[in-house]
């Protein structure tokens, strides 16, 4: 991320979070298809009939299940996420050494601190999210704050962190790639030539979200399978969602929902550092 000495953690924790916010507007109709898909094995035979029964069954608004929270949740996810990486850098930065020629593993490690800190907000998030996705026109949850409530009553505070041990293994290791293979990717570019230009970031940030996903994948396909099931399904948790999967669908499961994702990532996670990049400039301009 290009980087200025005189930009404040603020700045990055706001642009953070309208990188979020221009992702998730992306995004969003890919991940619902990615969370059916994962959850329900052999009811789609591949992305576009999955795209096609939902429209068809429950029509266009359908795809865009969930949204209410993923916004929520994406702002404050997002915004502490570039914050942390930022302040990660920071720390692994010496005295003697310049913040924009950090060597990959150290974005690596920074990236990951990011992960590490924005589980308090994207586990509950992505709870909700999941189970309102999944609802098809038998609907228990009327929206984000009903869901969020009726998980509260039903097993308290506890009820909204179903799936913290999936989230962090897919988190932790896939934000240290995420932000690695974009900071190394814009220096290639930039190496390259003297113009700015806002495809830079945005070429970036797309190969920053396949890349992410590819890590993050197995992880995430078992966080969606226990956070949308009964709470007495998996009483291992992780371990107990691993073998049932390994027993039923072996090792493909894992990568279950893998080609929306993939489709998503590029155009999503562009429109997401093309944010932060408009925002970061905004703040240079009028600092």
């Amino acid at each position: 991320m290009d980087n200025s000495k005189e930009r404040t953690l603020q700045n990055y924790l706001i642009a953070g979070g309208f990188g979020g916010i221009c992702t998730t507007l992306i995004g969003h109709p890919f991940d619902t298809i990615k969370v059916r898909m994962q959850v329900v094995p052999g009811l789609y035979i591949n992305s576009f009939d999955a795209t096609w029964k939902i429209i068809t069954h429950e029509g266009r608004t359908g795809l865009y299940k969930g949204m209410s929270a993923q916004l929520i949740g994406i702002v404050p996810i997002f915004a502490l996420s570039i914050l942390s990486y930022e302040s990660g850098k920071k720390l692994l930065t010496k005295i003697d050494e310049d913040e924009q020629n950090l060597k990959p593993k150290k974005l690596f490690l920074a990236g990951m601190f990011s992960g590490l800190t924005t589980t308090i907000f994207s586990v509950p998030g992505e709870r909700i999210k999941c189970l309102l996705q999944m609802q098809n026109n038998t609907k228990k949850y009327h929206g984000f704050f009903d869901c969020l409530v009726k998980l509260l009553q039903e097993g308290g505070i506890r009820n909204l962190y179903v799936g913290t041990c999936a989230t962090l293994l897919r988190d932790i290791p896939s934000s240290g790639i995420y932000f690695a293979v974009y900071e190394t990717t814009m220096r290639t570019i930039q190496q390259n030539t003297t113009q700015k230009s806002i495809w830079h970031p945005m070429v970036a940030g797309g190969l920053a979200g396949i890349s992410n996903w590819i890590v993050a994948m197995p992880a995430d396909v078992l966080k969606s399978r226990i956070q949308i099931a009964h709470v007495d399904k998996y009483p291992q948790g992780l371990r107990s969602a691993f073998r049932e999967m390994m027993n039923k669908e072996g090792p493909i499961g894992l990568y279950r929902g893998i080609v929306p994702i993939i489709i998503r990532s590029f155009p999503a996670n562009a429109a997401c550092f093309l944010g932060i990049h408009v925002a970061l400039d905004f703040f240079d301009k009028f600092k």
